[in-house]
């Protein structure tokens, strides 16, 4: 990646592009697995920002945070505003799920956390309060955005502080433990990461009963109604206090 002089970082995944947003989302830089380059971006988003929820499907590109929230088109490589959310929140996270956006967690005024989530209909153009959805994720003040993905239609969390997964009752709004993470986050979830590919949950972070030595581990696992087995697909080196990753091609 071309050097840009930031040490904030936020990445997104949308078709054959990563996007990565430097300096508080005021630069951005286009990776295309087509032609394996980079390009720097003329315009980042609308209004810039930083721990923000995101999310893709297709060709499109979901953003919120702060009270805020745009849509980028790969096609056309530009952002577009969307109805503003009606809480602000700050550290975020994003998910698409049964042909919509749905924001969760992050701290509101006073540095207080929500509770609520809410749920963007791309046809309406607005935004629905779900109350609550976010109790029980055991986030934090200093800690990471609560790490979530989906898949099949389904909401899964990394739940950090528990070590647990958890998968989100649709019915009853409320969050059931499946079973145990394979890894144990030792930095408030900031050094590790999940994710969603194609049928698969992917968790990387520090093994459990690691004794300092700079590795993650990557497992995977395919939901299956039964308490989860994960498989150990790669260890490798670690530098650095923060994981960020992106699913391409899946």
């Amino acid at each position: 990646m071309p050097p840009a002089g930031s040490i904030v970082w936020e990445s997104l995944a949308v078709g054959t592009e990563l996007l990565v947003f430097g300096d508080y989302g005021r630069v951005a830089l286009r990776y295309s697995i087509l032609t394996n380059s980079w390009t720097w971006l003329a315009d980042a988003m609308n209004t810039p920002g930083y721990c923000f929820g995101s999310a893709s499907v297709g060709e499109k590109a979901y953003v919120a945070g702060g009270s805020s929230a745009e849509m980028y088109d790969l096609e056309t490589h530009t952002w577009t505003p969307l109805p503003n959310m009606n809480r602000a929140r700050f550290g975020c996270s994003g998910a698409f799920m049964d042909g919509k956006f749905y924001v969760i967690g992050g701290l509101g005024s006073g540095v207080k956390v929500l509770t609520c989530g809410e749920e963007y209909d791309l046809n309406r153009r607005s935004w629905r309060v779900i109350d609550n959805i976010g109790q029980g994720l055991n986030f934090e003040i200093w800690g990471a955005s609560p790490h979530i993905a989906v898949v099949n239609n389904e909401l899964y969390v990394a739940d950090y502080r528990e070590n647990d997964l958890k998968q989100y009752d649709k019915l009853h709004n409320k969050w059931t433990t499946l079973g145990k993470l394979p890894l144990q986050s030792k930095r408030d979830g900031y050094d590790m990461g999940f994710r969603a590919c194609g049928d698969r949950l992917i968790v990387i972070g520090p093994p459990i009963n690691s004794t300092g030595e700079k590795v993650v581990e990557l497992h995977s696992w395919i939901p299956d109604e039964q308490p989860p087995v994960w498989n150990l697909v790669a260890t490798r080196p670690i530098m650095g206090y923060k994981i960020m990753c992106a699913v391409m091609g899946c």
